[in-house]
C-alpha cells in the first residue's frame, strides 16, 4: 500500500525530469547563434533548396544591430563551392549591418557534366525566403550576390521572384558558358606563352566538339533574355579590372546595353581597381595577393574600396534610394572573345568516320580478307592514333584546365607537337602506301576494295580535317 501511495508522485517527478531533459536536448540540437570576438553573430542553419534538397549554411549578422537590417544571400561560382570560399565577403557584408547567408553549394544534381541553373536559382530563392523569415531582417530588402557562375544564377532567380530586392554580381559573363570558358582558356594559354594557332583550335573546333557531344554542361545558356526581365530590380554589376576568366570589357558593355534596353534605371556598372575575377587583390589577374588559403591556393584579400562599394550600394537600395544607372570607364581587355561555331553533326561524326575508316584495315586482317601491306598497316595504326590524339589533347585542356598544356615548346604544348608529328606520319604513310600499291599492281577485286578503300578514304579525309583542327598549321 505504501508503494502504491507514493508511485503517483514518483511518476510525476520522473515525467517532469524527462520533459526537462527533452527540452534541454532540443535546445542543444537547435541552431545556436554564437557571438565571436569580431562583433559578428554566426548561426549554423539548414534549409531546403531546389527540389527539396537539404542545404547547410551560416547566417552572419552584426552583434547588437538596432533594427531590421537588409539581407543578402551569397551565391558562389562553379565547382564544389563550400561556404568557406566566401567567408571574407560574408563577414564584410555582416560588419556593414547586412545580415548575410552563405551556404555550401549542392553536390546533388550538380556535376562537371550536369549543370542546371534553374535548380541553383531555386537554392538561392530558398535562401532568400530563409532570411525573410528571420526577426531582425527587413523581409522586403533581401537580395542576391552572385560570383562568376552565380552571375548567371542570381539574375535568373530574380527574374522568377519579386522577393529578390536587388542583384549584385562580381565577375558575371554576358556570354553563354561555352564562349566564356573558351575565352578563359585562351587568355590563360596566351599567358603561358601558347601561340595563336592552338588557341584558335581551342576556341573553334575543340569548343564546337565539346558542345556538339554534350560534354560541356549548359553550353548554350543565353543570359540576355533573363537580364531583359530585370527592368525594375536594382543591379550592381562589378568586374575586376584584371579579370582573366570572363571578358570584363565585353560583359560590362552587354550588361549596360541590355539593362538599359529593358528600361532599368538603377543599373550600376563598375570595376574593381587591382581586382581579379573574384574582385580580390591581384597584380595581373593570374595571381592573388594576400588573403586566406583555399584548397592550397590564395584567394587574395578584399580591398576596402571593393567592400565599401558593395555595402554602401546595398544600404542605399535598402534605404529606398537606389543609385541611378551609371557606367564606369571600361579598362582594356587583352583578348577579344570569339563566337563558338554552332552545334553541327559533322563536329562529332567526322572523327567517328575517320576512326572507322582506319580501323577497317586491321579488322579485315583479322577476318583474313584481302592483301596485307606493311605501309598500309602503318597508315591504319598511325591514323587511329592521330585522330584520337587530335581530339584528346584540346579536350584535356577543357577538362583539366591549362595545366594540361605544360610544358610549352616553341609556342605549342608539348603534347600538341606529338599530335602534329603523328599527322605528318599519317601523310607520309599514305604516300608510302600509294607507292606500294603501284608496285604490287594488285588486281582490283572485291576483297582488295573491301580492304583498302576505307583506309584510303580515311587518309584522304584526314588531311582537310587536320587542317580544320589546326594540326597542320
Amino acid at each position: 500500500m505504501l508503494l502504491s501511495a507514493t508511485a503517483s508522485p514518483i511518476r510525476a517527478l520522473l515525467a517532469l525530469l524527462s520533459g526537462a531533459l527533452a527540452g534541454a536536448l532540443l535546445l542543444l540540437a537547435a541552431p545556436r547563434a554564437a557571438a565571436d570576438g569580431d562583433g559578428l553573430v554566426r548561426q549554423e542553419v539548414t534549409f531546403r533548396g531546389g527540389g527539396g534538397l537539404v542545404l547547410h549554411g551560416t547566417i552572419l549578422s552584426k552583434s547588437g544591430a538596432p533594427g531590421p537590417e537588409p539581407g543578402i544571400v551569397l551565391v558562389g561560382g562553379s565547382g564544389a563551392g563550400p561556404r568557406e570560399e566566401y567567408r571574407q565577403e560574408a563577414e564584410a557584408f555582416a560588419r556593414a549591418g547586412i545580415t548575410t547567408l552563405v551556404y555550401d553549394k549542392r553536390t546533388v544534381g550538380y556535376s562537371r557534366l550536369h549543370v542546371d541553373f534553374g535548380l541553383l536559382a531555386g537554392d538561392a530563392l530558398a535562401g532568400v525566403r530563409l532570411l525573410q523569415s528571420r526577426s531582425g531582417v527587413n523581409a522586403r530588402q533581401v537580395g542576391l550576390w552572385g560570383f562568376s557562375e552565380g552571375g548567371w544564377v542570381t539574375p535568373l532567380a530574380a527574374s522568377r521572384s519579386s522577393d529578390v530586392a536587388f542583384v549584385l554580381t562580381i565577375g558575371a559573363s554576358g556570354y553563354d558558358p561555352l564562349r566564356t570558358q573558351a575565352w578563359n582558356l585562351t587568355t590563360h594559354l596566351q599567358h603561358q606563352g601558347v601561340s595563336r594557332p592552338f588557341r584558335r583550335t581551342m576556341a573553334g573546333p575543340a569548343a564546337q566538339f565539346v558542345a556538339s557531344t554534350g560534354l560541356f554542361p549548359a553550353a548554350g545558356y543565353d543570359p540576355l533574355p533573363v537580364l531583359e526581365q530585370l527592368h525594375r530590380t536594382p543591379v550592381l554589376a562589378l568586374w575586376g579590372d584584371h579579370d582573366t576568366q570572363v571578358p570584363p570589357q565585353e560583359s560590362a558593355r552587354i550588361f549596360r546595353e541590355v539593362l538599359a534596353r529593358a528600361g532599368n534605371r538603377h543599373a550600376v556598372i563598375g570595376f574593381v581597381d587591382g581586382g581579379a575575377h573574384n574582385g580580390h587583390r591581384t597584380s595581373d589577374g593570374f595571381d592573388r595577393i594576400g588573403g586566406p588559403l583555399f584548397h592550397g591556393k590564395k584567394l587574395g584579400e578584399l580591398s576596402p574600396r571593393y567592400t565599401q562599394t558593395m555595402t554602401s550600394w546595398v544600404q542605399a537600395v535598402a534605404a529606398g534610394h537606389p543609385p541611378a544607372s551609371s557606367a564606369a570607364p571600361v579598362p582594356g581587355q587583352a583578348l577579344a572573345s570569339t563566337p563558338v561555331p554552332g552545334h553541327a553533326w559533322y563536329a562529332w561524326l567526322a572523327p567517328v568516320l575517320l576512326l572507322l575508316g582506319f580501323a577497317a584495315y586491321p579488322v579485315s586482317a583479322v577476318l583474313r580478307r584481302g592483301p596485307v601491306l606493311r605501309p598500309v598497316r602503318w597508315l591504319a595504326g598511325l591514323g587511329l592514333l592521330a585522330v584520337v590524339a587530335t581530339v584528346t589533347c584540346p579536350l584535356a585542356v577543357f577538362v583539366a584546365g591549362n595545366g594540361a598544356v605544360a610544358p610549352v615548346v616553341g609556342g605549342r604544348p608539348a603534347l600538341w607537337l606529338v599530335v602534329q608529328g603523328l599527322a605528318v606520319a599519317v601523310v607520309v604513310s599514305a604516300c608510302a602506301s600509294a607507292a606500294a600499291l603501284r608496285r604490287r599492281r594488285l588486281t582490283p577485286s572485291g576483297a582488295v576494295w573491301l580492304r583498302l578503300a576505307p583506309v584510303g578514304l580515311a587518309a584522304v579525309g584526314f588531311v582537310p580535317w587536320a587542317v580544320w583542327w589546326g594540326v597542320a598549321t
